[in-house]
């Protein structure tokens, strides 16, 4: 049972790392297929929505559970979610054109690009999370 803990004491900001950027990825998929295929809305504009609940999903779930957020006051919030979505919105850009390349480049299914583009983002966006966003902030805590 120590070793358990101690691993998880060791790599627990990973794994739920993992398991929302999971969720994150199952947020994204869901509702890009939703718009593509249910509301036949384009390839863009299914993708900016989704991108847009995703990444609400995500910064909600980083806050709180995977770097556990300390900030409580309202402009420090809006500093915060500020920089999360402005690196999520590089990264997302990034998968965008990756989406466009697989459809109207390659021809191929959209919703399989959508998965694709969302691997290379959730690494892309976990890099940008640890070492900018959440460590700026806790930065400015400890001064």
């Amino acid at each position: 049972m120590t070793d358990i803990n101690t691993l998880w004491q060791k790599y627990r900001e990973t794994i739920l790392y993992l398991f929302f950027g999971g969720a994150t990825f199952v947020v994204s998929m869901v509702t890009y297929a939703l718009f593509v295929s249910v509301f036949h809305w384009t390839v863009t504009w299914s993708y900016i929505v989704s991108w847009f609940l995703a990444v609400l999903f995500a910064y909600l779930t980083n806050r709180i559970w995977v770097f556990q957020s300390q900030v409580r006051d309202f402009g420090g919030i809006v500093k915060e979610a500020g920089q999360f979505y402005l690196a999520r919105l590089v990264t997302g850009v990034l998968g965008w054109l990756i989406l466009l390349f697989g459809v109207y480049v390659l021809h191929q299914n959209s919703i399989v690009w959508n998965g694709i583009q969302n691997i290379l983002v959730i690494i892309s966006n976990y890099v940008l999370s640890k070492l900018f966003i959440f460590k700026a902030v806790e930065d400015e805590i400890k001064d």
